[in-house]
């Protein structure tokens, strides 16, 4: 198959260039041009004619969508919607790229994993810019796959970020003899590499729709720290605290687990506890020479 990835130098985008070698790929950065120009992102699409389009581009730093709400809708949601017109003009598979936090803005608490077919409600300003992007898919790509996954970490780091969860717990861990981290907010870490190896699966497939991928098991930040502390074998104490006493610019769910249901439905194979796959991320860590 011929298939077009953007972002293809984030931290998803690596390992799917990775995992898609066998195929011929089309990877696109933002070196390359924006998803947000509609003239670039369907000249390359027209051009090349990919079977299917991966777009994992996104602007994922969620405090900063606070304070850069324009730049939040303009690529996560008209820059999803330019490749979803583009895909339908070729009749290419468009698999998509979402998250947990088009959840967990209702006002009843919860604690129930969500499943592909509850109502999306968010509680920022990046799950709301998400959310219209995936309905500009829904809507305007008739062959489409949206992926929900949940606090990703993978080798080549968040581009975006600048790092992920887990390398900026390693720098904090090397530089303090404590930290705080909260212990309210529960979800489910995924590790890239596995995510990779579900979208290889997904798009050999005529699965279309919405499916959640998320490695298995939940934990809280404050768990997922401690998780990697024991990995990377430092004595940094982790502090637990509540999201009150750490307030960021942009509310985070304080539940956003989701349930792989689909993939069930799909008699797919359960994705691996989380604590597995953080085990594997540090040993192709070492095995790369990236410690």
């Amino acid at each position: 198959m011929k298939i077009l990835i953007t972002g293809a130098n984030g931290q998803l985008g690596t390992d799917l260039c990775r995992m898609l070698n066998g195929h011929q790929l089309i990877p696109l950065t933002i070196d390359d041009g924006d998803i947000c120009d509609f003239s670039f992102i369907k000249r390359a699409i027209v051009s090349n004619r990919p079977d299917v389009i991966i777009n994992t581009a996104a602007y994922v730093r969620v405090d900063d969508c606070e304070d850069n709400r324009d730049l939040a809708y303009r690529v996560n949601a008209l820059g999803a919607r330019n490749v979803a017109v583009a895909a339908e003009d070729i009749n290419a598979l468009l698999l998509h790229i979402s998250t947990d936090y088009v959840f967990g803005g209702e006002k009843e608490s919860h604690n129930q994993p969500y499943t592909e077919f509850d109502h999306p409600f968010p509680c920022n300003t990046y799950g709301e810019s998400k959310l219209a992007g995936d309905n500009y898919v829904k809507h305007l790509c008739r062959r489409h796959i949206i992926v929900r996954s949940s606090a990703l970490f993978g080798i080549a780091g968040a581009m975006g970020k600048g790092g992920n969860f887990v390398e900026t717990m390693l720098r904090l861990g090397s530089e303090k003899d404590e930290i705080r981290v909260v212990n309210d907010q529960v979800f489910s870490p995924t590790f890239t590499y596995d995510l990779a190896i579900r979208i290889a699966q997904l798009i050999e497939t005529e699965y279309y729709g919405v499916i959640n991928v998320t490695n298995s098991g939940t934990c809280s930040w404050y768990d997922f720290a401690v998780e990697i502390m024991k990995e990377a074998g430092l004595n940094t104490h982790v502090i637990p605290v509540s999201s009150a006493e750490y307030p960021t610019r942009a509310r985070r769910p304080a539940y956003s687990v989701l349930d792989n249901y689909q993939a069930k439905l799909l008699n797919l194979k359960e994705m691996r506890p989380w604590k597995e796959a953080l085990h594997a991320y540090f040993k192709q860590k070492q095995a790369t020479g990236n410690v």
